[in-house]
């Protein structure tokens, strides 16, 4: 496995891979690598001859400091990670100077799915994420990359993207890992104390248990209270919970298929997102 620092040297190998007629595979994160990351990059097996996952912590996709500066970082214990897998062709980690040049002014703006579920409460965040992922997806020359579930509101706003602006290559869409206890896994994880990290396993019951009675008949605004109350109770400060028609993410009055539950709620200052399908 190869560690690339510089977008010049990273092109340069993946045009002559493309050149080769070799289809490349992409996985972009922000390090703190974990089993759910390893999945996406399983999930390329038999679709991708090579792999490059990149790892950068955008800065402009933070809308508060003190969260970008305590994001977990550890480049050489991801780059063991990865070269453990024997799958990894390329690690990329860019600095902030090669990804954003002096002067740098633009922003890619994805209407509608932006401003919704996180997009509400951090202002500007999806315009960094989508614009620091289509620089990757240009520097990489990916052919297909994938995207975990876990992140459900970032995989429609990727894939819109990708269809409205033409791009060439596939958004591979994966499940989310979990815990044994059924904590989402996340790199914001790290960040829990022991006693928060326990108290963390109560948001995916809590997600079973509100679907649940929606399946037995409880109308979805009951079952949304009861379980925001349930939640509250257990310590979490809760950003939203809402049920949601997967594939617009338009808000949906009545559980059924196709629609998904989401929630954004923080333990201290440790915020976390999960979502759960109806059926």
């Amino acid at each position: 496995m190869q560690i690339i620092k510089t977008k010049a040297e990273l092109t340069a190998l993946s045009a002559g891979w493309q050149k080769e007629g070799q289809s490349i595979g992409f996985v972009p994160t922000m390090g703190a690598l974990h089993a759910g990351h390893l999945s996406l990059i399983n999930a390329l097996d038999g679709k991708a001859a090579r792999r490059i996952v990149s790892i950068f912590v955008n800065p402009i996709q933070f809308n508060n400091s003190h969260d970008f500066q305590h994001y977990p970082r550890g480049l050489e214990d991801d780059a063991a990670l990865l070269r453990n897998t024997g799958k990894v062709d390329v690690l990329y980690a860019p600095d902030e100077s090669q990804m954003y040049l002096p002067g740098f002014a633009t922003r890619i703006s994805v209407a509608g799915l932006d401003s919704m579920l996180c997009g509400g409460d951090r202002p500007g965040h999806f315009d960094g994420v989508a614009t620091v992922v289509t620089k990757l997806f240009l520097q990489t020359h990916a052919n297909i990359a994938a995207f975990g579930e876990k992140d459900y509101q970032q995989l429609c706003l990727i894939k819109r993207m990708v269809q409205d602006l033409d791009l060439p290559l596939h958004i591979l869409p994966v499940p989310t890992l979990r815990e044994a206890d059924g904590l989402a896994l996340s790199s914001r994880n790290r960040r829990l104390t022991p006693e928060q990290r326990q108290q963390a396993a109560l948001l995916p019951q809590a997600l079973k248990t509100c679907l649940a009675d929606m399946r037995a008949g409880t109308d979805v605004k009951n079952s949304l209270v009861t379980c925001r109350t349930a939640l509250e109770k257990a310590g979490f400060h809760v950003h939203y919970l809402e049920l949601r028609h997967e594939d617009t993410l338009a808000p949906a009055p009545v559980a059924g298929k196709g629609t998904r539950l989401f929630v954004a709620a923080s333990l201290g200052d440790v915020r976390l997102i999960d979502n759960m399908p109806f059926a």
